[in-house]
């Protein structure tokens, strides 16, 4: 299963739509949010999510949207 984390300060580049789209897409992936997931640089610049705990990092939510759908 894939596991799929969000960071919710990083709410603010529109990745709570993509990973409210992930959960409703994607039942066989465990996604979840976390209070921080501890990479406050990346955090502050644009959207990012952890994929089976690796960094993916986009410059828009639809684009992180699309690189993790290709994950999964």
């Amino acid at each position: 299963m894939t596991e799929i984390k969000f960071c919710e300060n990083n709410f603010t580049f529109g990745t709570e739509e993509t990973m409210k789209k992930l959960k409703e897409n994607y039942s066989n992936a465990d996604v979840s949010v976390e209070p921080c997931l501890g990479y406050c640089g990346d955090c502050a610049v644009g959207p990012y999510a952890l994929v089976n705990d690796e960094m993916i990092q986009a410059d828009t939510a639809d684009e992180l949207y699309e690189k993790i759908k290709d994950m999964i």
